[in-house]
């Protein structure tokens, strides 16, 4: 693997924030997995985990962007450790409830809010906080490295909800998950992440600077159209693999774990790569590229006719996906001036938080109609019609 890819890691501070920051996100795609299949095997429909999965990003698109403004202002050590407190405790909540088989969907999705609420306001700062750990010529490879933790996290997660839900049942797993929140807090200490604030706007008026800069910067216009029809068409795949898992090919929690594992490691190979592949063809190829690829990806996910196909489907959207998603950070953060990185990501998140909600609910909906199938092999048709339109319009200069 080309040195340049793993360079943030000699950075004390950055690999002690990886793998505190892994050692959450395992807990996290546990609970993610254990929760998944609860709803896919009590309830049976697409719709129910299309309205999970949209509670916990509805608050990204009204709280991300506060959250990433007020990281500019606020002391980011102190937000840090108070939200990966708090999420402890929601987590906890989650485990008690769900473990004593008491639980609702529609309960599930409100702890999902309250939780995505935490979320919102802790990780733009942890977002904004990657630059001040590693030199500037590695920060797009420290952005690639942070989304392989992430991912990382997917691969290991799914294999020890397996074991948890064999061994204890649903609530062991959710409840390792509202421990390793610790880890996070022990990270950020012993890391000691800086402080330092940036210029003490009012809130409203710095989303504005970042609507603004979004707007004058020919970067990030750029990114934000295709991040735009990304997120809305091809993200809403993630919430519906218990559903292909658990009602389309006939698993259960393994097959959920399978599947959500093949995603990961498609993912992850997207991140350690990301550094080596954007010196090479620059961030701008790269996010066009993966995002065209997203396109057959989908239809061979959505078509497969066994678990085997699907997850190698899966797998290729993962990467394909992991590329896309990363680059659209990296555009942001290598545009953005350090005083501004806050304000910038919160466009990312704004977008994140309204397209995701609503294209997963638009598909859920469809597919309680029709079949999960067709909806995520035409999400890659109808992405691969709109790509080509954006590219014909960007030829005529429009």
């Amino acid at each position: 693997m080309p040195s340049h890819t793993l360079a943030p890691f000699g950075s004390r501070r950055f690999a002690t924030m990886w793998v505190g920051s892994l050692v959450s996100n395992i807990g996290t795609w546990m609970e993610a997995v254990a929760l998944g299949y609860y709803v896919a095997d009590t309830t049976g429909r697409a719709g129910w985990s299309a309205v999970v999965a949209a509670a916990s990003f509805i608050p990204t698109a009204v709280l991300a962007p506060v959250g990433a403004a007020m990281a500019d202002r606020l002391n980011r050590r102190r937000v840090l450790v108070t939200t990966q407190a708090l999420s402890a405790v929601v987590a906890a909540v989650m485990a008690v409830w769900v473990g004593s088989g008491e639980a609702t969907p529609a309960g599930i999705a409100a702890l999902g809010f309250i939780a995505g609420s935490v979320s919102s306001f802790g990780f733009p700062s942890f977002q904004t906080t990657l630059p001040e750990l590693v030199p500037r010529d590695q920060l797009v490879a420290a952005v690639g490295l942070s989304n392989a933790q992430w991912n990382l996290g997917r691969i290991v997660g799914p294999a020890f909800a397996a074991i948890a839900l064999a061994v204890g049942g649903i609530g062991l797993a959710l409840w390792i998950n509202a421990f390793s929140f610790l880890a996070v807090i022990a990270a950020v200490l012993v890391a000691k992440v800086p402080t330092r604030r940036g210029e003490p706007r009012p809130v409203w008026q710095a989303l504005g600077d970042g609507v603004r800069f979004a707007r004058h910067d020919a970067r990030m216009r750029e990114m934000v159209a295709v991040m735009f029809v990304v997120v809305l068409l091809a993200a809403p795949f993630i919430a519906f693999v218990p559903q292909m898992a658990t009602n389309v090919h006939d698993g259960g929690a393994f097959a959920t774990s399978f599947l959500v594992t093949a995603q990961g490691v498609g993912a992850v190979a997207a991140a350690f790569t990301l550094g080596a592949i954007t010196r090479r063809f620059g961030l701008r190829h790269v996010m066009f590229g993966s995002s065209i690829l997203l396109c057959p990806a989908l239809v061979a996910y959505g078509a497969a006719p066994a678990l085997w196909g699907a997850a190698i489907g899966l797998a290729v959207v993962g990467l394909a996906y992991g590329y896309a998603f990363t680059s659209f950070a990296g555009v942001t953060q290598d545009s953005a001036p350090n005083e501004m990185r806050g304000r910038a990501l919160a466009v990312n998140s704004f977008i994140l938080g309204t397209m995701y909600p609503v294209g997963t609910l638009l598909q859920g909906a469809i597919a309680d109609e029709t079949s999960l199938r067709v909806v995520t092999a035409a999400s890659g048709i109808v992405l691969a019609v709109v790509l080509l339109i954006r590219w014909w319009l960007s030829e005529r200069g429009e």
